[in-house]
């Protein structure tokens, strides 16, 4: 068996993209959609639609104003790079041809722990613009901004230079009492009102979704404020707060849908965490909010095609490599991605710390 023809970038490609499509997307995926540009320059307009603005009275056979372009700002950076790689190594190739000797019942089993390897490689870049949507998405500050560091490096990115979001998309309830922890005297639902409220008058759009975690998710169940307004529409019912309970009367008296998102990852320590944290819930809009914007990495770029390399992409924008070494005799995976979101409709979202 000629490890070098079966272990290849299109095999593990092929691996990785049958697995994967039994897999549960992510939430960052649906709301920032793949997108692919050369190199790893990105510039995006960041902007306001905001309320119609009424139009300006003028005299006949006078010249029109000129109206400004309101709250349109063009962002401008260069998007992180990140690379890691596994070997196939003699030892492994043994093991295969020892297992393919004895007809073992268990070669797939050793091959399929291979291609494993070099899908936890592709899993994990996919975990890189998960938690940079997510980042964004949960500023506890109030600045939405990105920051991973590994490997002795540190990628960081203020999505807010001027602090519009800060002071115009973000609540902090600071009141011991009016925190939702306390069940007895918070009142969420008219914290979600103002909210969503706020959101509106600022940019003329209505949030559709309220994203947080289940833990956040069982405070509303535990509200005094929510059981009151769910007996109010159920007068002498015995009345159960589950999380289908809460969800419905949100959606009725708001006319907004809640998501609890608790996927988690584990960073370069082993330390698991979840994407999107406890104690926060984000007001978003219907449709796409950005894009992930994934840019051409070192391999796509100068190996393709060559003679001693194969690579395959994969999701859009990650590289899949491998390299055949002649000695040791050994295959090098390599995985690599350039990639940033862009977030156009940041002014169309807003942010609740509730704890």
């Amino acid at each position: 068996m000629d490890l070098t023809k079966l272990f290849t970038a299109r095999a593990i490609a092929a691996y990785y993209n049958e697995v994967a499509s039994n897999a549960i997307p992510y939430l960052g995926a649906a709301l920032f959609p793949a997108k692919k540009k050369a190199g790893l320059d990105l510039s995006w307009i960041k902007g306001s639609r905001g309320l119609p603005i009424s139009l300006m009275p003028s005299n006949f056979d006078a010249k029109a104003k000129p109206r400004n372009r309101i709250g349109a700002q063009k962002i401008e950076t260069e998007m992180p790079f990140f690379r890691e790689s596994f070997i196939v190594t003699e030892q492994d190739r043994q093991d295969i041809l020892r297992a393919q000797d004895k007809d073992d019942i268990y070669l797939k089993a050793t091959l399929d722990k291979i291609f494993d390897d070099a899908k936890n490689l592709i899993d994990g870049a996919d975990v890189i613009p998960e938690r940079m949507i997510m980042q964004l998405l949960s500023p506890e500050n109030g600045k939405p901004s990105i920051s991973i560091s590994a490997n002795d490096m540190v990628y960081s990115y203020n999505y807010d230079p001027d602090g519009s979001f800060e002071n115009n998309n973000f609540m902090k309830i600071v009141s011991d009492s009016d925190k939702w922890s306390n069940a007895e005297t918070s009142d969420p639902i008219a914290d979600l009102k103002k909210a969503i409220e706020s959101v509106y008058t600022k940019s003329g759009t209505r949030p559709s979704i309220a994203l947080m975690s289940t833990a956040t998710l069982t405070y509303l169940t535990k509200s005094k404020a929510i059981r009151s307004a769910v007996l109010a529409q159920n007068t002498g019912a015995t009345v159960y707060m589950t999380d289908i309970v809460v969800k419905n009367i949100i959606s009725q008296l708001l006319n907004i849908s809640i998501v609890d998102y608790n996927k988690k990852f584990k960073d370069n320590d082993g330390t698991t965490h979840q994407f999107y944290p406890d104690n926060l819930v984000t007001l978003i809009p219907d449709g796409a909010l950005g894009s992930t914007w994934f840019g051409t990495t070192p391999e796509e770029a100068d190996l393709m095609g060559k003679s001693n390399a194969a690579v395959e992409i994969v999701n859009t924008g990650t590289a899949v490599t491998t390299i055949t070494q002649p000695h040791p005799v050994n295959v090098s995976t390599i995985v690599s991605e350039i990639v940033l979101p862009s977030f156009e409709r940041m002014d169309e979202c807003y942010v609740m710390k509730v704890v």
